[in-house]
């Protein structure tokens, strides 16, 4: 009980801390009054996937998955309304906006009300979260793939692939743990892409002088 005390608080403070790197392109909006250099959909994306999450949290009675991603639902919201607030195309991000709540609906809809509670409900659920989970940490290999042709990596954020390495890592011991292959299985790609962006980092680490990592684009 102690070690799965231990893996829930890692996966809490590393998850937060990940949700968090959004934090600094809402300072950068903030600062310049605009959405220039900052990406949208990775917010909407990572709300509706994050709202995934915590009803299969609140299903299974896990605290852990409710407390990460409650916070992370509510932060992704709170970047969503910023990036709403600032940004010159409003009607575009309003669209995707209604797009995304109504797969969440229907999400929640075909859920709760369609399948009858039970193993049928929460196995659906796992294997559509894990889906989602998987594209999402697989997504950024068509760009590592560019990465190892150029030998550029300042469009990779160090910090980022830390926090992403110990986010996949916790939680798939947390899941080895709680014997939830839908919790194991998606953090798998995590720890894979993680690990090629580290490599990156050492076999073309930039020599002194040069520019410092840009942050949070990969």
């Amino acid at each position: 009980m102690e070690l799965l005390q231990l893996l829930s608080w890692a996966c809490i403070v590393f998850t937060i801390g990940m949700f968090s790197t959004g934090l600094v392109d809402l300072k950068k909006m903030q600062y310049s009054k605009s959405t220039d250099n900052v990406q949208f959909l990775p917010f909407l994306t990572t709300c509706v996937n994050s709202l995934g999450w915590l009803y299969y949290g609140i299903l299974k009675r896990d605290g852990t998955l409710i407390v990460v991603n409650l916070i992370g639902v509510l932060l992704q919201l709170l970047y969503i309304v910023s990036y709403l607030m600032y940004t010159k195309q409003k009607r575009q991000v309003a669209y995707q906006i209604v797009g995304g709540a109504a797969v969440a609906t229907c999400a929640w809809f075909y859920f709760s009300k369609v399948l009858p509670p039970g193993d049928m409900q929460l196995n659906q659920l796992g294997l559509i979260c894990s889906v989602a989970t998987v594209s999402v940490y697989l997504s950024p290999l068509t760009n590592l793939v560019a990465i190892v042709r150029s030998g550029n990596i300042q469009c990779l954020s160090f910090p980022l692939t830390v926090a992403t390495f110990l986010t996949s890592t916790s939680w798939f011991l947390y899941g080895l743990q709680m014997n939830d292959y839908y919790i194991l299985v998606p953090n798998l790609p995590g720890i894979f892409t993680s690990t090629i962006r580290f490599y990156l980092f050492w076999k073309f680490v930039p020599v002194s002088g040069s520019a410092p990592y840009k942050s949070m684009q990969i």
